[in-house]
């Protein structure tokens, strides 16, 4: 006889395969439950870590911590705000000892520094300023052109040492004439005194009015002397005046100044006509030059 199973029950099969999913769902429930827990315990344990090293970190810069700092102890050692007192500390000392390294000056730059000359600081000054004076002959008919073709005087006489307004620096004065000692961009001037004075009344009229006449042209001149065999012209002022029969003298200055280029051995010098109405007052007659560039 077969045996018949009850409708409404499961068979064994069924049952064991309910039994093992059973199984599975609560293994899986239960390792879900408990890695959230675990999940949560590790979270609050950070916060808990992370506030308390925080504090830490604050109550040290803020000197709320009273604890002593013994560097031989363990302990110490191991705490977190000694470590960052230490670390703020090696920090701080080692900014210091850069910024000192940077702003002393090691010995070969003190050395270099002091073996330059003073005089590169201070620029070297090319410049003469001389005067008239009456001493000895002032005006001389003496050229640098051994064919005499430049025109005028030469003014001879001029005051060359520190009497008064005259000096000489990096230039000197011979014969009357400046020499130049380097090439460059030289400011060259010049100002004659003429005093004319009237002369003694004569019987001829007619003489004293040809003497009167031929006085009366003042012109000067700047010349340069160079390896070329005739002085060159650089600068001349003329005028031509008249002045009243009623004054005893009349004055008149003359004044021209110019940049030119000289070179090394280079002469400059000043001449006029009329020598006899030339006054060599050192406040009104006077010849100079300085470099310019």
């Amino acid at each position: 006889m077969s045996y018949t199973q009850p409708p409404g029950r499961p068979s064994p099969g069924q049952t064991c395969r309910l039994i093992l999913v059973f199984t599975v769902l609560l293994q899986v429930a239960l390792q879900s439950f408990s890695g959230a827990v675990t999940y949560l315990y590790f979270t609050h344990q950070l916060k808990q870590m992370q506030d308390k090293y925080s504090k830490s970190g604050i109550a040290c810069f803020l000197e709320k911590d009273d604890i002593s700092w013994d560097p031989s102890d363990e302990e110490a050692l191991n705490n977190p705000c000694w470590q960052v007192r230490r670390q703020v500390r090696q920090l701080i000392r080692k900014m210091t000892l850069r910024i000192f390294e940077e702003s002393t000056p090691t010995a070969q730059e003190k050395r270099q520094s002091s073996s330059f000359p003073a005089r590169e600081t201070r620029p070297q000054r090319i410049a003469a300023h001389i005067t008239g004076t009456i001493s000895g002959s002032n005006l001389s008919t003496v050229s640098c052109s051994e064919n005499g073709t430049s025109l005028g005087q030469k003014m001879q006489s001029w005051e060359s040492s520190r009497k008064g307004y005259s000096f000489l620096s990096n230039l000197h004065l011979r014969n009357g004439e400046l020499v130049i000692h380097q090439t460059g961009l030289y400011y060259i001037y010049s100002q004659i005194y003429f005093r004319f004075q009237e002369l003694e009344k004569s019987s001829k009229k007619t003489s004293k009015e040809e003497n009167r006449k031929k006085n009366k042209q003042m012109v000067q001149y700047i010349y340069k002397c160079t390896s070329y065999p005739d002085p060159i012209l650089l600068m001349k002022s003329a005028r031509s005046s008249c002045w009243s029969t009623n004054l005893e003298y009349g004055l008149y200055s003359i004044y021209q100044g110019g940049v030119f280029e000289l070179k090394e051995n280079d002469r400059i010098f000043v001449s006029v006509t009329n020598k006899d109405l030339v006054n060599l007052d050192q406040e009104a007659s006077f010849f100079g030059a300085f470099l310019v560039g």
